[in-house]
């Protein structure tokens, strides 16, 4: 008999995946707040509950879909292209400034994202970007309080917030990072990694639901690492700017969490750190790894 090739099996997966799934009506915010030159602060998570009447899900669904989070195709098309990212200053109180520096990021994040999506043969869809002035709501509920950015998976847009302490004091490489971080969220929807992450939540206790938690937001910090060292030595990525900024998340990258979600200071570093270095996203496979290093 012959054996069904790999890519095609997995594209069947995620057709069966997306096909069961859409009864659930998948709802997921992700958020984290930007980052000043003075410090760095951690944003927030929130999952609303499937619909009522969204019940009788296959309970085999998690297994089914797993190998989409498992051995994505991603993880093996090598470092993340540079596509020669340049996305010019970022002056002090300039709100056109920051408005064309988050576009140009963005556009950056869509162009190498593109390419490698297209080296594993998956299908590529750009996030929207809005940015915005003040707190608003999404279809994905309310703003979290103190996040400056947000993706929303039911839009597929990453929201982000230009407030007056981010014109006072900006920290181009910290609003890079966090723009990439949320952009990781939006290559987890689309490649079919959240809709595991969804269904594995179904009917898990609470500390299934925490490690699953951290897979994905040590996933999504990877990957921004990941974009991030393709900027490697420029004058937006200096060696001592995210050598600060990795040593911040280690002693302060769990503060804001105490159910443990995120993953602890030293565990967050350590996936900045394997992703900024490896320079691709197979070195974010957080759904494949120990739970001893997603703690």
């Amino acid at each position: 008999m012959n054996s069904v090739p790999k890519g095609k099996l997995l594209a069947l997966v995620a057709a069966l995946l997306a096909l069961a799934l859409a009864a659930v009506a998948l709802v997921l915010v992700l958020a984290d707040v930007a980052t000043t030159s003075t410090g760095l602060t951690n944003g927030a998570q929130q999952i609303a509950s499937p619909p009522a009447g969204a019940g009788g899900q296959d309970k085999r669904l998690p297994d089914l879909g797993r190998t989409l989070a498992t051995d994505s195709a991603l993880y093996r098309t090598g470092r993340l292209a540079d596509v020669n990212c340049s996305p010019g200053e970022l002056p002090a109180q300039s709100i056109t400034a920051y408005r064309r520096f988050l576009t140009r990021v963005t556009n950056c994040l869509n162009k190498a994202w593109g390419l490698q999506f297209r080296k594993a043969g998956l299908t590529f869809a750009k996030p929207r970007l809005r940015i915005i002035s003040r707190q608003v709501p999404t279809p994905c509920g309310a703003w979290n309080a103190g996040a400056d950015g947000v993706y929303c998976s039911t839009d597929r847009t990453i929201y982000m917030m230009i407030g007056k302490d981010q014109l006072r004091n900006p920290f181009p490489l910290g609003i890079s990072r966090l723009v990439a971080h949320e952009y990781g969220h939006h290559i987890q929807q689309i490649s079919g990694i959240w809709g595991y992450y969804w269904a594995a939540r179904t009917g898990a206790d609470k500390a299934r639901r925490l490690q699953l938690s951290r897979n994905s937001e040590l996933q999504a910090e990877c990957l921004s690492a990941v974009f991030m060292s393709t900027m490697k030595g420029t004058p937006l990525v200096t060696d001592s700017d995210w050598a600060y900024t990795v040593d911040w998340f280690r002693k302060n990258g769990a503060k804001g969490w105490p159910q443990n979600d995120h993953g602890k200071g030293a565990t967050q570093a350590a996936w900045m750190t394997r992703g900024f270095n490896r320079g691709g996203p197979g070195a974010c496979n957080t759904w494949a790894a120990s739970p001893r290093s997603t703690r």
